[in-house]
């Protein structure tokens, strides 16, 4: 799945409970707990409509008395067509008026009070954001992660996993004000809710998670792991990467000889199937992975069943979900729907209100649902993630898809990725062009971009159409030299593990600057 610019949020004080506790809770009481926190889930999953029309009256009652809740007369809120009619979808740079109202110290604007933190993260027009976390929100976060772990023990009956040591690659825990409000990632705030008697168990040390240099800290942190029981490990799979490829260059050996114990992966921010191949690969053997969709607005969803990818939707924790059809939104029709009303297959932009204080808030990001009571839904891209210069539609899906396939067929392994148009090629026909940095030197391009056409003309009429039609030629693929993509993020001091890739766009800001990274 993609995410766009957003980061991996991880939270970890739960996990970490778990892991200090393994001892004893591998006796049965892990079991236990678990299968109370399914038979939990299932109550509120299972009565979907049920569960939002609980959230969204806790919701709105209490911000009536706050600024927005004035503005926006939620006192006489009393349905969906109510909310519809008076609170408008809105970016966050709409928002901007009240966030600067509460980085004054004004309380009660979106949320009552002042919110614990703003966590910061990439915006557009605007910057930094500043997305606040209220006490309300915080522990949905932990809630979450806590949740998915204790599903993957109910299913699989599997807890060694708890009694070693865990690493989640993230960025600095480092914490600035903000007017009187701490400030920062929402990965380095939920670090000092770590309660000081279970900081053994987790790793790197507190110095190294502060290290800004990302290369500098991945070399801190195989120092302090390389010789720990390490049974879990997390992060953007892209960064996972990294810190395993360095380690193998030193060792010599697989992942899974270094770490015999290791068994499960957890994931997010992007789809790990363009990079499970050469995971696998790098480790030796297959490992178990859950899938988390968190973001610093709230968390979203994660893989409750190891035998599918797809997501639960959390209905339960704080959340109002609110959906517009792409094809809708991309005509400037904003028909919102609840999750009363969405159907299988069709692409989503996903709209939220929360316990943080965001009302009506575009995120940015496309889902489809794969299944519905409980709702289940895969992560499609987002919104402005997308090529359709022509109109071919070629949306993140699409080209993750492709990838993955042709990689598969053709016993491949890739490092990262990214596509862009070429509009405007001299005396040819337009194109797609793909930024492919591969494992390997022995690809045969010709033979690999042939395939990876072929899955693109298969699986979007669109693009077939406009192939067909001689309006797009076929793909064409630049080879990416080795580290080329880590050493442009770099270059953009976007190189961390709260930064990645995007892997398509409707234009050339990227594409460009990676003309100088293709192996000659």
């Amino acid at each position: 799945m993609s995410f766009g610019a957003k980061a991996f949020q991880l939270t970890q004080t739960h996990l970490l409970i778990l892991n200090k506790l393994g001892g004893f809770l591998k006796q049965g009481i892990a079991k236990i707990i678990a299968r109370k926190t399914k038979l939990a889930t299932d109550e509120w999953s299972l009565n979907p409509v049920k569960t939002q029309d609980r959230v969204f009256k806790r919701l709105l009652k209490s911000a009536q008395n706050t600024k927005f809740g004035q503005d926006h007369n939620f006192s006489n809120v009393n349905s969906h067509q109510d909310f519809v009619d008076n609170i408008p979808i809105r970016d966050y740079e709409e928002f901007v008026p009240y966030i600067e109202l509460i980085k004054k110290g004004e309380k009660n604007i979106l949320w009552k009070g002042l919110p614990v933190y703003f966590a910061i993260t990439s915006g557009t027009t605007s910057g930094i954001k500043y997305i606040p976390i209220t006490k309300e929100s915080l522990p949905e976060h932990f809630n979450a992660s806590k949740n998915a772990m204790l599903l993957y023990i109910n299913e699989t009956g599997k807890t060694d996993f708890l009694s070693g040591k865990l690493i989640f690659l993230q960025g600095s825990p480092v914490l600035e004000t903000n007017g009187v409000i701490k400030t920062g990632r929402l990965s380095g705030i939920s670090a000092h809710h770590v309660p000081k008697y279970l900081q053994s168990n987790r790793l790197p040390s507190w110095e190294t998670n502060c290290i800004e240099d990302w290369e500098t800290k991945v070399d801190k942190i195989i120092e302090e792991t390389i010789n720990e029981d390490m049974r879990i490990i997390g992060g953007i799979p892209s960064w996972v990467q990294m810190y395993f490829e360095k380690i193998q260059n030193l060792k010599g050996i697989k992942i899974g000889e270094v770490f015999k114990n290791f068994n499960l992966f957890i994931y997010g921010g992007v789809n790990y199937e363009p990079y499970k191949k050469k995971f696998i690969d790098l480790i030796g053997r297959k490992v178990d992975s859950i899938e988390f969709y968190p973001a610093s607005e709230g968390f979203f969803a994660f893989q409750n069943n190891q035998r599918s990818k797809d997501l639960l939707l959390l209905l339960n924790s704080g959340i109002f979900y609110e959906f517009i059809s792409v094809e809708d939104f991309n005509q400037n029709i904003f028909k919102r729907i609840t999750v009363k009303d969405v159907k299988l297959k069709t692409n989503y932009v996903l709209i939220i209100s929360t316990n943080a204080g965001l009302w009506a808030y575009n995120t940015g990001d496309t889902i489809m649902f794969t299944e519905l009571k409980p709702h289940k839904i895969l992560v499609t891209g987002r919104v402005k993630h997308f090529i359709s210069a022509f109109g071919e539609h070629v949306i993140v899906k699409d080209v993750e898809n492709a990838i993955n396939k042709t990689c598969s067929k053709l016993n491949t392994l890739i490092t990262e990725f990214t596509v862009a148009p070429e509009v405007n090629p001299i005396n040819e026909l337009p194109y797609h062009e793909w930024f492919i940095e591969f494992s390997s030197d022995n690809v045969n391009l010709e033979f690999f971009s042939t395939i990876l056409d072929q899955v693109m003309q298969d699986q979007n009429k669109y693009y077939l159409d406009l192939v067909q039609g001689k309006i797009l030629q076929p793909l064409k693929i630049r080879a990416i030299e080795q580290n080329g993509f880590n050493n442009y993020m770099s270059s953009q001091n976007k190189l961390g593990g709260q930064f990645k890739i995007p892997k398509l766009s409707n234009d050339r800001k990227i594409a460009d600057q990676l003309l100088s990274y293709i192996k000659t």
